[in-house]
C-alpha cells in the first residue's frame, strides 16, 4: 500500500478504534492484520490468548461495506463476543444458533439483510445448512472471519468436521476477505489452515509465543492415586480463580465433587451437561462466582477472564497445540499464573485412543460407494440419508475422500466422483490418508510426553515446538528452578526419584552440523519424505514430516549416514 493510502487508512483503523471501543491505541500486530484486510488481501493472525485478535476484525469490519460474519465453534462463545461489542459503541451484533427460538433467528437475519447488525456470528454447523449459507450470500458479506482456526486443522475425537467445508462456503457467499484467527499455530499448521480455507496469497501476522509470566510446571507420578490427590491439593492451595482440565466427563465430576467437598465453590464442565447447565457454569465462572471448574478441553475457548491463576492438567492432553491454547488462559492481566501438567505416562494410552479416531474403513467404503453410485453430484445430507450413518460421519468421511484426491466438493458443497477412479480405488487412497493422519496426531501426543520428560528447560521445549527459538534457562519453569536450587530443589514429583526430577536447565552444546538445519528448513528425508526442521536440541532436531509426523533425530546420525537433505532456506514466520 503506498504511503499516502496507508496513513489514510492507519488513521481511520485508530479512530474506530478510539471513538467506538475507546481503546486508545493499537498494538502493531493488531494493526498490521487490520490494514491488511482493508486492502481485501485473506489474513491469518497467530497471536497468543488475551493479545486481542478479535480487535482485527471489529476493528476492520466497520470500515467495510458489507457485514462481518465470523465463524465461532461454542454457542457460549459466540454470546460473549457479541456481550464484549455491545458493551462498545459499535453496531448491533447477532446470532444464528441452535439455542434460539424460531423468532429470534428470522429476527437476526432481517437485522442483517437490513444493515442494522454489522456482525453475523455462526458456527461452522449452521453453515452446513442449505438454507443458511443461500440467506448469507443474500447478504453479502464483506469479511469472513473464522475464530478459532486451528479446528481446520484438528482432528482427534472432538473434530468438528464442518470447519472443513467452509471453503465451499466462502465461495458460495461471494467470496469475501478471509480472516483467520488462533492462539496457537506451529508453522505447517500454519500452512494447512491457508490451505483447508482457500486463502490467497494470504498475510501472516504472528506475535510471539512466550507467556514469561506463566511458571511451568510437571508433576510426574506412578501411582493413579497419587496423582489424582496431587491434582486435588494443587487446587485448593492456589489462589482463585482456576481450570483443572481432565480427559473425560467422568474425571471432571469426580474432581470437581472433591473441591467442593473441601468447601470450594467447584463445578463440571463437560459437553454431556444440559445447554442450561453448561450457561450457568461459564457465567458463575466470568462473574467470579466459582473458584475451580474442572472441565474437558471445550471450556475457556475465547473466556475473556484475565485474573485466572492456575490452569492444571490432571490429564496428558493430546498435542501441545491444545496444551498451550488451555494454558493460555491463565494470567491474562500480566501477572504472575501456574500452569501444571499431572503426569503418569500410563495415561497416554486414552489419547493415544482419541488420536486414532478418524473414519474406519468400512464408512469410507460406504460413502465412496455412494458417491460413485450417484453418477453425478450429492449433497452431504443425501449421502447421510442414503447410508444411514450421521451427518458429522459422512462429512468427516468426505473430507478425508478429498484430501486424498479421490472425489471432489463442487462450488456448491455437493460432492461428486472422480470419473477416473473406482470407489474401491477411493476407498483405499482415503485409508492411506487415514493413517497418514493417525501417525501425525500420534506423534503430536509423543512430543507431549516428551515435553513432560524433558531434562532441559520446559519454556525452551514448548516455544521450540512453536517454532519460536528461546535461550534457556527461563528461570520460571521447574527444572530451571529446580537446577538453580540444586539437588534439593522442589520439582512436583511422586514415585520418582530426584535425579530424574532434575536436570542442567541450559541448552545442551549444539552439535557442529546443528547450523545447517535451523528452525523452518525444509528438508527430504530417505525414508520419511518431506518436512519441515522445528526446532533444534543441542544434538538433536525435532523434524515433522507430512507423512510420518513429528520425529526427533539424532544431528550426529544425520551427518553420518546422509539421511537428510535441505530443500529450501529457513521458512520462518513473518511479523
Amino acid at each position: 500500500m503506498p504511503g499516502g493510502r496507508a496513513r489514510d487508512a492507519e488513521g481511520t483503523l485508530t479512530r474506530t478504534a478510539a471513538d467506538v471501543f475507546g481503546w486508545r491505541s493499537l498494538r502493531p500486530g493488531q494493526l498490521t492484520a487490520m490494514e491488511a484486510v482493508l486492502e481485501g488481501r485473506d489474513t491469518l493472525v497467530v497471536m497468543p490468548t488475551g493479545a486481542g485478535k478479535s480487535a482485527v476484525y471489529q476493528v476492520a469490519g466497520l470500515s467495510l461495506r458489507g457485514p462481518t460474519v465470523v465463524v465461532s465453534p461454542l454457542i457460549a462463545l459466540q454470546r460473549d463476543q457479541i456481550a464484549g461489542l455491545l458493551s462498545h459503541r459499535a453496531p448491533d451484533a447477532v446470532a444464528v444458533n441452535s439455542s434460539q427460538a424460531s423468532g429470534e433467528t428470522e429476527a437476526a437475519w432481517e437485522a442483517v439483510q437490513q444493515g442494522d447488525a454489522a456482525y453475523l456470528f455462526l458456527s461452522p454447523e449452521q453453515l452446513a445448512k442449505e438454507e443458511v449459507v443461500e440467506r448469507l450470500a443474500q447478504a453479502d458479506p464483506s469479511l469472513f472471519v473464522v475464530d478459532e482456526a486451528q479446528c481446520v486443522a484438528a482432528w482427534g475425537h472432538d473434530f468438528r468436521p464442518d470447519y472443513l467445508r467452509l471453503i465451499q462456503v466462502v465461495q458460495r457467499v461471494g467470496r469475501p476477505t478471509v480472516l483467520a484467527l488462533t492462539a496457537t499455530a506451529a508453522p505447517p499448521v500454519r500452512e494447512e489452515i491457508v490451505q483447508q480455507l482457500g486463502m490467497e496469497d494470504a498475510v501472516l501476522v504472528v506475535a510471539g509465543f512466550d507467556r514469561p509470566n506463566i511458571t511451568l510446571e510437571v508433576g510426574r507420578f506412578m501411582q493413579d492415586a497419587d496423582k489424582r490427590r496431587a491434582v486435588v491439593e494443587r487446587a485448593a492451595a492456589e489462589p482463585k480463580p482456576g481450570i483443572v482440565y481432565t480427559a473425560t466427563r467422568k474425571d471432571a465430576e469426580e474432581y470437581a465433587d472433591e473441591l467442593a467437598g473441601l468447601g470450594l465453590s467447584a463445578a463440571a464442565y463437560h459437553a454431556g451437561l444440559a445447554a442450561g447447565e453448561r450457561s450457568r457454569v461459564h457465567d458463575a465462572f466470568l462473574a467470579g462466582e466459582a473458584d475451580v471448574v474442572v472441565a474437558t478441553s471445550a471450556f475457556g475457548m475465547g473466556i475473556d477472564k484475565e485474573d485466572v491463576r492456575f490452569v492444571l492438567h490432571a490429564s496428558l492432553p493430546g498435542s501441545l497445540d491444545a496444551y498451550y491454547q488451555e494454558i493460555g488462559r491463565a494470567g491474562r492481566d500480566g501477572e504472575p499464573a501456574v500452569a501444571v501438567l499431572h503426569y503418569r505416562p500410563e495415561d497416554s494410552g486414552l489419547q493415544r485412543l482419541f488420536a486414532t479416531r478418524t473414519p474406519d474403513e468400512e464408512t469410507l467404503g460406504e460413502v465412496a460407494e455412494a458417491i460413485h453410485d450417484r453418477h453425478g453430484p450429492a449433497s452431504l445430507d443425501d449421502l447421510s440419508e442414503e447410508t444411514q450413518l450421521s451427518r458429522r460421519r459422512v462429512t468427516a468421511a468426505a473430507n478425508l475422500l478429498e484430501q486424498a484426491g479421490a472425489v471432489r466438493t463442487d462450488d456448491d458443497g455437493e460432492v461428486r466422483a472422480r470419473p477416473d477412479m473406482t470407489a474401491d480405488d477411493a476407498t483405499e487412497r482415503a485409508t492411506t490418508t487415514a493413517e497418514s493422519r493417525k501417525r501425525l496426531e500420534q506423534s503430536r501426543l509423543e512430543m507431549v510426553r516428551a515435553y513432560a520428560e524433558t531434562p532441559g528447560c520446559r519454556r525452551r521445549f514448548l516455544l521450540g515446538y512453536f517454532g519460536e527459538p528461546y535461550e534457556a534457562p527461563c528461570g520460571s519453569c521447574d527444572v530451571c528452578c529446580a537446577d538453580a536450587a540444586g539437588p534439593a530443589g522442589d520439582a512436583v514429583t511422586q514415585g520418582v526419584t530426584a535425579e530424574e526430577a532434575t536436570g542442567a536447565a541450559e541448552a545442551p552444546p549444539a552439535h557442529p552440523a546443528a547450523a545447517s538445519y535451523p528452525t523452518g528448513t525444509r528438508v527430504r528425508h530417505v525414508e520419511w519424505g518431506d518436512g519441515m526442521v522445528m526446532s533444534e536440541d543441542g544434538d538433536r532436531i525435532t523434524v515433522l514430516f507430512n507423512a510420518m509426523g513429528y520425529r526427533t533425530l539424532s544431528l550426529g546420525a544425520i551427518s553420518d549416514k546422509g539421511l537428510l537433505t535441505v530443500l529450501t532456506e529457513t521458512a520462518g514466520p513473518a511479523d
